[in-house]
């Protein structure tokens, strides 16, 4: 049997873009076998001070090539050019956060003192680390694993999305170049469920990182039930958004839209579902039609494009299926036809923000992650309601609170159902704080000091001192 050939499909056009040879079982048993060797080596002859160095290293390549890894991004995913390079910026300034707090948090931790005894406790390396990640921002999500994982001393197979994989071979190349031992890094590419599920099942490896879909997710975990391993699991969301009517509402649509439609609304934590207090309902509405009137759908090479296509025709599908429904359902599209540009027809999976009133949690685009650019929005009557509505939900990733009343705010924010809740922002995992979802958004933490905790495991030293018996 021949090698599986994965092909890339560009969103922009529709065509073939390029084409990676999918790792067989058996390859993969040969490369995990190349890790653990390396994994013998690399924890002893680079200690944390070294693997400090590798890294801020690498950080500063992975910079020096931020243009050519944006335009990449750009023809690989769709986002446009004007964009893509924060993402190489925001993954740099999340990686030295990392860096910057791995002493404190990989040190040892002391017991209680006792005269005679030392104890204490480490943090030691798992091993080989299977990192499984997603195209919509690749680099933001792979560096949640892969400093903190390389920090701890182990090592990493990196198994890209098919639609990004030249993100894995630039960082595999990037940290070889920054003076990383060969095979601490390595790629895989997979396009089958099946392949992958023989991956994760692989028994030497010790640790799985997973960023996708929930059903990705439950197969991912399935497939490693069979032994105990640890799975970290970050998956969808149908994040909520509640204005008050006390905000400035032109200003609240502004924030709320680009929430919603930044990177055609193809992030776990975008905005899915709106919220809006019914005495400014109206009023919302009309400033949100303004805000998506200086939006322009186009061609994501143009730079003075903001919203390009959404990853792929089938996407494009799913999304107008969710508008459809909601349609149907009595749902009124008060989208401006503006933000239509012609000439951008390159391929289909081009598909435009799309603001819906009058939405209730009998549709479909209220309570399935539509991962696309739009502003479904519904009137509460109060408070009590909005969080109501917000926790009805089998996602719980963030959520936000609009309001000038902040105290209001973060109280009715502790009531709220999610792993990352927001007042007066939304849309931003900050490198400082847990990233983790609640319900089906996922297992597990990235980020923050705790995000070290999925690539070590505990080890304690209880240490006695000799008696003196002899005299």
């Amino acid at each position: 049997m021949g090698k599986e050939i994965i092909t890339t499909i560009s969103p922009i056009t529709g065509q073939p873009l390029l084409t990676r040879e999918g790792v067989s079982p058996e390859d993969f048993s040969s490369i995990v076998e190349k890790s653990n060797r390396a994994f013998s080596t690399f924890r002893h002859t680079h200690p944390l001070r070294r693997r400090q160095e590798v890294v801020g290293r690498a950080l500063e390549i992975l910079s020096r090539k931020s243009d050519i890894l944006a335009k990449e991004l750009t023809e690989q995913m769709g986002r446009p050019i004007a964009y893509t390079g924060s993402e190489i910026s925001t993954a740099k300034l999340r990686a030295e956060y990392l860096l910057k707090v791995s002493d404190e948090v990989l040190q040892d931790s002391p017991g209680e003192e006792q005269e005679g005894f030392r104890r204490f406790i480490r943090r030691e390396p798992l091993g080989v680390i299977l990192v499984i990640f997603a195209w919509n921002y690749p680099y933001l999500i792979l560096i949640n694993s892969l400093v903190p994982a390389i920090l701890a001393g182990n090592t990493l197979l990196l198994k890209p999305s098919p639609q990004t994989p030249t993100v894995a071979e630039h960082v595999v190349s990037i940290f070889t170049e920054a003076g990383l031992p060969e095979n601490v890094l390595q790629t895989v590419h997979c396009g089958t469920p099946k392949t992958l599920e023989s991956f994760v099942s692989h028994p030497d490896i010790r640790s799985i990182a997973f960023t996708g879909s929930v059903s990705g997710g439950i197969a991912v975990q399935r497939a490693a039930a069979s032994r105990v391993v640890p799975v970290g699991l970050e998956l969808g969301g149908k994040d909520p958004a509640y204005v008050r009517p006390d905000v400035n509402l032109a200003w609240a649509a502004e924030n709320i839209i680009d929430g919603a439609i930044f990177n055609s609304g193809q992030s776990c934590c975008s905005i899915e579902r709106v919220y809006v207090h019914e005495s400014v309902y109206d009023d919302f509405l009309k400033e949100a039609v303004k805000v998506l009137e200086g939006y322009k759908l186009g061609n994501p090479l143009d730079r003075k494009t903001q919203i390009g296509p959404v990853v792929s025709a089938r996407s494009a599908r799913t999304i107008s299926e969710h508008i459809k429904d909601a349609e149907a359902k009595g749902a009124v599209n008060l989208t401006p036809e503006s933000v239509f540009a012609e000439g951008v027809r390159l391929g289909e999976a081009f598909a435009r923000p799309e603001l819906l009133a009058g939405c209730d949690h009998s549709m479909r685009i209220m309570t399935e992650e539509t991962f696309g650019p739009t502003i479904p929005v519904m009137k509460v009557s109060n408070d009590e309601e909005a969080v109501r509505l917000m926790n009805d939900s089998q996602f719980g990733l963030t959520a936000s609170v609009w309001t000038k009343d902040t105290e209001t705010g973060e109280r009715l924010a502790e009531r709220l159902e999610a792993g990352t809740v927001f007042v007066n922002r939304c849309d931003y995992p900050s490198p400082d704080l847990a990233w983790t979802g609640w319900k089906d958004s996922g297992r597990g933490v990235t980020l923050s000091k705790f995000g070290f905790e999925a690539f070590v495991r505990l080890k304690s030293f209880h240490l006695k001192n000799y008696p003196e018996l002899d005299k």
